[in-house]
């Protein structure tokens, strides 16, 4: 008998759906972002594009919240497509908060481990991404890798990651330090993951290959607050939602061994200071 995306989802904290939307999709929304991203900065751009730097994430820089001013990425965000597995797994349609565009071009760093609700902190419940890959994902251009399970983690305290090959700044401490596997994908699968898995990506070792990726953040239903970054809030038909706004701090999980092995217990406290990377 064939296993359920929520049962996947519930076992592993993840599911991958293989060809949710088309080789030809992929192709013109990889086109559509190269030109955005090639005009220069846009409203609410980080840091804009540095034509002549160094570092490829300066030259190709993310793109945030590109919902809010693109109706090719809005109509995306909500596509019945990403709601139907997402209500399948969660019981309920989700809200929706956020568009991410990443290209990671050839010898840019990678992201360290994190899990999103330390950013959104979506109350009650958590937060779920849709992280749609527009190129072929694997190990030499840094594909994403996820820890099975650590969706039943609490929201673990943060330390600091290693700036050479993650361009945020904080990561969060593993029980087993191989605890991570790659999750290789092709144009057109999602990744659908819970809000508390531990995820990340190594560096993009390749001469010549992108590794572009398109993200939406969602929230359950049923929440009724998530961090002031995520506002305004949108309802799967693109209508928006009035929830309240999530305020930092708050307990995290440390580490402590015990007879049956390692468990997260809710010892630290943790400040978001920073939007979510």
């Amino acid at each position: 008998m064939s296993v359920s995306f929520k049962e996947r989802y519930d076992a592993d904290g993840f599911v991958l759906v293989r060809g949710l939307f088309s080789p030809d999709e992929c192709e013109r929304l990889r086109e559509h972002y190269m030109v955005l991203r090639q005009r220069g900065s846009y409203s609410g751009d980080d840091s804009g594009i540095e034509a002549g730097a160094r570092d490829p994430l300066k030259r190709y820089p993310r793109m945030t919240h590109v919902h809010r001013w693109d109706e090719t990425t809005l109509q995306w965000l909500i596509d019945q497509r990403l709601d139907k597995v997402m209500t399948e797994i969660l019981g309920t349609s989700p809200y929706a908060v956020q568009t991410m565009i990443f290209f990671k071009p050839p010898g840019s760093r990678g992201q360290a481990l994190h899990q999103d609700n330390f950013y959104l902190k979506a109350e009650p419940g958590t937060c779920l991404a849709a992280w749609m890959a527009l190129d072929p994902v694997d190990e030499a251009n840094g594909g994403l890798q996820v820890v099975p399970g650590s969706h039943r983690w609490p929201i673990l305290c943060t330390e600091k990651a290693d700036t050479t090959i993650s361009y945020t700044d904080v990561t969060v401490p593993l029980p087993a330090p191989d605890a991570a596997v790659l999750v290789e994908m092709e144009p057109g699968d999602v990744l659908f993951f819970h809000g508390a898995l531990v995820h990340g990506s190594a560096p993009n070792v390749t001469p010549d290959r992108f590794r572009r990726a398109l993200i939406g953040h969602y929230i359950q239903g049923e929440a009724d607050k998530v961090a002031q970054y995520y506002h305004p809030v949108l309802r799967m038909d693109g209508s928006t939602v009035d929830l309240a706004v999530a305020e930092g701090g708050g307990p995290c999980g440390v580490w402590t061994e015990t007879p049956d092995g390692p468990l997260a217990v809710l010892t630290g406290t943790h400040t978001v200071t920073r939007k979510h990377e």
